[in-house]
């Protein structure tokens, strides 16, 4: 602890102490690789295939990226997991828009995020997992890539990596900017390595105007910020008629209401199954559960906890070629979650009930049915606050208090299509975040981008 402290003291001491802090960070890190280097072996023997991605995470086995053309500008997008890849997703849409050409990469910080990115986004993108942050690592990277512009979506702030990038001179954009109370102390502390790091950003796209607030605090130069709102909340156009038909078709779901909860979290599934008990009861039986945990890994988890308590159900990747046998269904596809929304009525969205900070509460909303949650809301404290506002969301104490509410719209239609328009409304409100951020990258990639102080 007395090193770290000794450490901070010196990140204050303007250029001289970044650079050691720098030192330190890229030393220790270093060291921990070295030192792991045989277990990484042994679990690369016991995961054949790098199931784990440690060649692309090393920079020793990257996919091959289309030879690169002088007349068309390379854009690197980071994007740290399975949201973010959504949200470039949509971003890649608007800067696409018309016809304009671009060589896109794509890199993750999570295998699901990877998984996802190959599934959903147009197939000419290369897309690999983000590298271990160690400069000697990055740089082979920044070889293979070369980009003309790198997006880092969210504050997925990597010391070696955008330093790495301005040494190169390689444009920088930060879209989606968030920084809350605690983030900014947290910086505070290392002002002297990450505030150097951030004023390198040519452009940076922020959520609210608090955000854009904090990061100029840290050193970023206020022209350089724009508040354009959150890309997440910004959904394409959707025929959300003909989506929900079709999920509604694959859940075998005729005059039955369906109860959809999405994104649950380690301990939500027990507290849900009591919640289901009741709405079964209520619905006279014509209820269909629908449970989506936020990991695959704790399918057998949750397979254990339903069985032991006598509750049948399908698998959802069953049901692609046979009809519905159970009254609950359990998820066991990735990247469905978003789109299989359309097919509920009563939209619950977990990490909520139990101290998860919650999952994007605006990606059910976006059906205009109502979204329900827990009091532990913290990382979509702005989304939720949206949505009770329009009168589309509603925050629950724990599932007792669920069911209540979810019976109270089962049992009066007006109130229900209260509800269904104010989630509705919710999304309306937010529409245009993606065209600006697309619009700052453009700006950037036609020559109109600001000069950034050098980092080191």
């Amino acid at each position: 602890m007395g090193i770290f402290c000794k450490a901070i003291n010196i990140s204050r001491r303007g250029k001289q102490g970044s650079s050691l802090l720098y030192w330190l960070y890229q030393a220790v890190g270093s060291a921990v690789l070295f030192l792991s280097y045989p277990l990484i072996l042994l679990l690369v023997r016991l995961r054949p295939g790098d199931g784990l991605g440690l060649g692309q995470r090393l920079a020793r086995t990257l996919p091959a990226c289309r030879k690169k053309n002088d007349g068309t500008p390379r854009v690197w997008i980071h994007a740290a997991s399975v949201g973010e890849v959504a949200a470039a997703g949509v971003l890649i849409r608007e800067l696409t828009a018309g016809g304009r050409q671009l060589d896109l990469v794509l890199t993750t910080m999570t295998a699901q995020g990877l998984t996802v990115a190959r599934q959903q986004l147009p197939r000419a993108i290369c897309s690999f997992l983000a590298p271990l942050d160690l400069a000697w690592i990055v740089r082979r990277v920044l070889a293979h890539v070369r980009p003309d512009i790198y997006i880092c979506l969210e504050t997925e702030l990597w010391p070696a990596m955008l330093r790495e990038l301005r040494k190169a001179g390689t444009c920088m954009v930060l879209l989606n900017g968030r920084m809350t109370a605690k983030s900014f102390r947290r910086y505070r502390l290392a002002r002297g390595l990450m505030g150097p790091l951030l004023q390198g950003f040519a452009g940076v796209a922020v959520i609210r105007e608090e955000d854009g607030t904090r990061i100029a605090g840290l050193g970023v130069a206020p022209k350089r910020i724009q508040v354009t709102g959150n890309i997440k909340f910004d959904f394409p156009p959707e025929d959300i008629p003909a989506t929900s038909l079709h999920y509604r078709k694959r859940l075998d779901v005729d005059r039955e209401a369906v109860f959809l909860c999405g994104s649950t979290r380690d301990g939500e599934e027990l507290l849900l199954t009591e919640a289901y008990k009741t709405l079964a009861a209520q619905a006279g039986g014509e209820l269909v559960w629908v449970i989506a945990p936020r990991h695959l890994r704790r399918l057998d988890e949750v397979h254990g906890i339903l069985t032991g308590l006598g509750l049948g159900f399908d698998l959802y990747s069953e049901l692609a070629h046979r009809r519905r046998r159970q009254k609950i269904v359990l998820v066991d596809c990735l990247g469905e979650l978003a789109r299989l929304y359309s097919a509920g009525d009563y939209n619950f969205v977990g990490g909520s009930l139990v101290a998860r900070g919650g999952h994007n509460i605006m990606e059910a909303a976006r059906w205009g049915r109502p979204v329900y949650y827990g009091p532990h809301i913290d990382d979509f404290r702005d989304a939720a606050h949206i949505l009770e506002e329009a009168g589309g969301g509603f925050r629950v104490a724990d599932a007792g208090q669920l069911a209540k509410q979810i019976i109270q719209h089962m049992t009066d239609t007006a109130a229900y299509r209260q509800a269904c328009a104010g989630a509705a409304a919710a999304i309306a409100s937010q529409k245009g975040a993606a065209g600006l951020q697309a619009t700052m990258i453009i700006r950037q990639l036609t020559g109109s981008r600001g000069q950034a102080q050098d980092i080191y």
